[in-house]
């Protein structure tokens, strides 16, 4: 049987790749600093719990067997698995190229791009191809709530039919490497990156894409050119794929579509668009739409996807993986929908995405915020003692210059919980954003039980 080692186990795009490799056969190990001093305890006993091998990240698990090490991008030269498997000549694969290997391996792959949607659209198709049997392979960075009772983490469906779904990320550029054979770009808004770098990014990955499915409401991805392409809107009428008459109600969101009425049990209007980039993405498996989108009214959506964590008191609160300024305002948008005053607190979390999207940010949330809505900014998560000058402090800044006066800064999670426990009433929606830090949703429970 042959050996093979992750290094940052725990992440979300890892994760998946260690649980498929395991069903695959293979004896995985993994590595994770969040393990090594405390953190994740959760998803490291639900690693264990499918088979994994978790072991400090010292270098132990390159042996000499080991075929090779899977790290991510953000897996620096100095971290011990990857020093050590140089030491031993052992070859080091990017969790995008091994992505790709699986990927390529099935005829009809599905790759879900775009800078805001893409866990969720993903999600979607894995559950209707799933619910539909048609034995698909689904390899994600977000949780399915619909399998959240299953052994590990379930951020994966896997088969061995022929089709694969994958998450195709641009943050790093990795999206260019994969040829599907239906290709979604559901948006491009400012991430990561500069805007000519990522339609670079998509453009590359449409024409590697043997058929492609674009959103013609995002002025963006309406602008990329193929062959083989349908379209989807919440706007236009004249899109292979139109939905509109879109409503909140108490648990989600209705939606017109084909001259039927169809619900979905999430938040916000750009889960409609989601939905339709589904229904687009399945017409190219001759799934009948209406069949497509009656099966997604039984979708339950992503973890820290807009998640709703609890209600006590009349008060809720929501954890939200939106760390960009469309996802924030689509987040903010969707809760806006409903009445009662909004409590939002949102983490930064790399000094880059603060200096990168912060003005841009904090234009978006004046806007969408009213006067007796507050917001609140945590310190960057992944501050270092070398990123002088940056703080957070300086998108609340712009935050008031822009209209919105009712921002704060409060550096910890301690200073945030105690505000919102003093401040919070009946009606009130709490929501938590940020990515990268996985006890955002337990700090969630945490105010939840205190108030």
């Amino acid at each position: 049987m042959k050996k093979i080692a992750f290094s940052g186990a725990s992440g979300n795009g890892i994760s998946p790749l260690e649980q498929i490799m395991t069903l695959k056969g293979y004896t995985v190990y993994g590595t994770d600093h969040s393990f090594d001093i405390g953190k994740d305890a959760e998803r490291k006993k639900a690693l264990s719990d499918v088979g994994i091998n978790i072991v400090h990240q010292d270098g132990s698990a390159i042996t000499d067997d080991i075929e090779f090490l899977c790290v991510s991008a953000a897996i620096k030269d100095s971290n011990p698995d990857v020093k050590k498997a140089k030491e031993k000549n052992i070859p080091i694969k990017f969790r995008s190229d091994l992505l790709r290997e699986i990927f390529s391996q099935y005829p009809y792959g599905i790759a879900v791009g775009g800078t805001a949607g893409k866990t969720t659209t993903t999600a979607m198709i894995g559950y209707v191809l799933e619910t539909l049997n048609k034995k698909p392979c689904m390899i994600n960075g977000g949780a399915l709530c619909n399998f959240q009772n299953n052994k590990g983490i379930p951020n994966y469906i896997y088969n061995e039919g022929d089709i694969c779904v994958i998450e195709a990320d641009e943050s790093d550029g990795s999206i260019t490497k994969y040829k599907p054979f239906v290709g979604i770009v559901n948006n491009v808004s400012h991430d990561h990156t500069s805007m000519e770098k990522l339609m670079e990014y998509f453009t590359t990955f449409a024409n590697n894409s043997q058929n492609i499915v674009i959103n013609l409401d995002c002025p963006y991805s309406s602008q990329i050119k193929h062959s083989s392409y349908k379209t989807f809107s919440t706007k236009n009428p004249q899109a292979d794929f139109y939905a509109h008459d879109i409503t909140a109600t108490a648990n989600g969101v209705e939606y017109m579509f084909m001259g039927e009425k169809f619900q979905l049990q999430m938040l916000g209007a750009f889960n409609v668009s989601n939905a339709l980039a589904t229904i687009t993405a399945c017409s190219f498996l001759n799934i009948d739409p209406k069949i497509c989108a009656k099966t997604l009214e039984g979708f339950l959506g992503i973890k820290t996807r807009l998640e709703k964590i609890g209600s006590k008191n009349n008060i809720t609160i929501y954890n939200d993986f939106a760390h960009n300024p469309s996802k924030i305002r689509a987040s903010l948008e969707a809760l806006k929908a409903y009445s009662g005053r909004i409590i939002a607190m949102y983490q930064p979390h790399t000094p880059f995405s603060a200096i990168n999207t912060g003005n841009e940010m904090a234009q978006e949330i004046a806007q969408v915020l009213e006067e007796n809505d507050i917001m609140i900014l945590q310190e960057i998560y992944e501050l270092t003692k070398d990123d002088v000058g940056i703080t957070s402090d300086n998108i609340v800044k712009e935050i008031i210059n822009n209209g919105h006066k009712n921002a704060m800064f409060l550096p910890t999670k301690s200073d945030t919980k105690e505000f919102i426990v003093n401040n919070v009433k009946q009606g009130d929606r709490i929501i938590i954003m940020g990515a990268h830090d996985n006890s955002l949703a337990d700090f969630c429970r945490e105010i939840l039980e205190a108030i």
